[in-house]
């Protein structure tokens, strides 16, 4: 991927469960991982690089930044969350040009899922 000025370039968000992490993106949206250290995994296959880091006094805050993700069938994205332990916290709703919900990982960021 060539790096674009002023583009968006990486996402990383706090991380207090590592094991866990890796198993909730990886069952609900297929990314893999790299472990750099026991408090640092980077993953691939989002579109966009970025890591998860727990280096330090991670802190955990809600809602924070916002990282949204797309999938072609909303409904079952919802499903694949909520069986990965997924906590759903904005049920699905529209919005102009699509619909989305938003949920909580097992470290606790928000992030959303959207659809056309």
């Amino acid at each position: 991927m060539e790096n674009k000025n002023n583009s968006i370039n990486y996402i990383e968000l706090p991380m207090i469960k590592n094991a866990e992490t890796k198993t909730f993106y990886s069952t609900v949206f297929k990314w893999g991982f790299t472990d750099w250290g026991p408090d640092y995994i980077s993953f691939s296959g989002a579109n966009i690089d970025g890591g998860f880091n727990g280096l330090g006094e991670a802190q955990i805050s809600s809602p924070g930044v916002l990282v949204v993700l797309y999938a072609t069938d909303l409904d079952k994205k919802l499903e694949e969350v909520i069986e990965a332990g997924g906590k759903i916290i904005k049920p699905t709703y529209e919005f102009p040009g699509g619909k989305r919900f938003h949920f909580k990982d097992p470290n606790g960021n928000e992030l959303a899922v959207w659809s056309e």
